[in-house]
């Protein structure tokens, strides 16, 4: 074989966050407790030279390397600056919140990373196998995390569900991967697609194993029926983690999709936009309805989570015209997700963990900013304009619209005004509710809190001015193979 061949220069920023991760690992080893901030510098350091090696290898068009299984596009491009860019912020916020918790462990980050490395392998799979090998890679790291905190029974409890589901989740995409395979004779999403449009392959067992695939991507994305697992693991992990698993994962998942069921699966578009509309629907009814009853603020995000990923279905649905509108809609979640834990964990100090809605009362009265910053993540969740939110809504709809889906547009609509009451609750009880208890000290590092205010900062200028992020997602799907 001609190592030529391979070209690995796509896969460069891969090949330097897995040599970095391994050398971090190593150096962790003789890193006492006293001196893991040099673990978290390290943590830093390899995200950002990550980060530069992708920007050094940055091309227009697409790509592909060993034989086929990489693919470099502008989604891929796209979502892993996305993916380097959240992982750096949570690192930021996540460190005074860890050391007061016992948690300040390199364990943390080299699992972080190597969760890094499994997101970046999905959104650069042109391959069954590279797909799958990329997402278990996220999922055993994020097993792990979730259990970090080993003097906590909620958080063994929340990693055991999501292991005993995640697994069956594997499992039945494994087997629909089978029948794809037995259906096309193929595993390259392109190799499957050209089988398919070529009427080569066996029309009712690949719609048989599309049917297992939606099931583990709904599970991934933490759609209705299969969110079971959401609202346990928010509320059991620590907000460190938490913050992890709902923000980069879901932009990662989201491009997953794309992969699978847009370059893989489009000659089935019809049978799996069906299966969306179900989970979408379902997943704004109960997401929403399910939030409204919640005390716990982890536990009421994780059902917002359930009703936003309702929203990326539907987007979906769209076709091309939903495809841009569902990642803008991915990278506003992310970035709305990671501000409203960023400010759960500066809010958590050393005795107090910030994670009742009560716990919010009178916050104005004390930590103005952060009352401010609470604010406006919660607006832009319930979609109110010109925050970010709004137009990752709006945009969604429109597509639905355009494609004469009205009925499904209505009802996204009357879910939004819905999620709005107990986002505004939220705002309420910090604003109008007297404080339950005093606020001496607030967690967090001047670091953290700077980068926290440009996070939901962005959310203001990003929503008054959405059209710069739009145009990177609708250009990203331009140079996408």
């Amino acid at each position: 074989m001609n190592w030529s061949d391979l070209n690995l220069m796509p896969a460069l920023p891969e090949v330097a966050l897995l040599s970095l991760l391994v050398l971090l690992l190593l150096a962790d080893l003789w890193v006492s407790d006293d001196k893991r901030r040099w673990t978290h510098y390290g943590a830093l350091a390899t995200v950002a030279v990550t980060a530069v090696v992708q920007l050094a290898v940055w091309e227009q068009g697409s790509t592909s390397s060993f034989n086929g299984m990489y693919i470099a596009d502008g989604m891929s491009r796209l979502a892993k600056m996305v993916l380097y860019a959240l992982t750096f912020a949570l690192f930021v916020y996540a460190k005074p919140y860890n050391q007061v918790r016992g948690i300040f462990k390199g364990e943390f980050y080299t699992l972080s990373l190597f969760a890094l490395l499994g997101m970046s392998v999905m959104v650069s799979a042109g391959h069954f196998l590279t797909a799958y090998i990329g997402l278990e890679l996220l999922s055993l790291a994020l097993y792990a995390l979730i259990a970090l905190r080993r003097d906590s029974g909620f958080a063994a409890e929340a990693a055991l569900k999501y292991f005993v589901l995640g697994a069956l989740a594997s499992g039945l995409l494994l087997y629909g991967i089978s029948m794809v395979y037995g259906a096309t004779g193929s595993l390259e999403f392109a190799g499957v697609l050209a089988s398919s449009f070529n009427e080569e392959a066996n029309e009712w067992l690949l719609k048989l194993g599309l049917v297992f695939i939606v099931v583990a991507v709904a599970f991934k994305l933490g759609a209705v029926p299969f969110h079971m697992w959401v609202p346990d693991v928010y509320h059991g992990a620590p907000t460190s983690v938490t913050a992890l698993v709902g923000t980069a994962p879901k932009v990662a998942a989201v491009v997953f999709a794309f992969r699978i069921l847009v370059t893989g699966l489009g000659t089935v578009h019809h049978d799996w936009s069906l299966m969306f509309a179900l989970l979408a629907a379902a997943s704004l009814l109960v997401g929403n309805l399910a939030a409204i009853m919640q005390t716990n603020i982890k536990r009421m995000l994780a059902y917002s989570t359930v009703s936003h990923m309702g929203f990326i279905l539907l987007a979906f649905m769209a076709g091309a015209v939903g495809f841009a509108a569902g990642l803008y809609y991915a990278i506003t979640y992310a970035l709305m997700a990671a501000a409203g834990f960023g400010v759960l964990m500066v809010l958590s100090d050393g005795d107090n963990e910030c994670e009742n809605i009560s716990d919010l009362a009178g916050l104005n009265q004390h930590r103005v900013w952060l009352a401010f910053l609470m604010l406006l993540v919660m607006f832009s969740m319930a979609g109110i304009p010109p925050l970010m939110g709004f137009y990752a809504k709006f945009g969604v709809i429109m597509a639905l619209l355009k494609q004469g889906y009205v009925w499904l547009s209505v009802f996204a609509v009357i879910m939004s005004l819905i999620g709005a009451f107990y986002y505004l609750r939220v705002v309420k009880v910090m604003y109008f509710d007297e404080s339950g208890r005093a606020r001496p000290t607030v967690g967090g590092n001047n670091a953290a809190k700077f980068l926290l205010s440009v996070n939901a900062l962005l959310l203001v200028l990003w929503g008054i001015m959405p059209q710069t992020v739009i145009d990177w997602c609708a250009k990203a799907l331009e140079n996408t193979l």
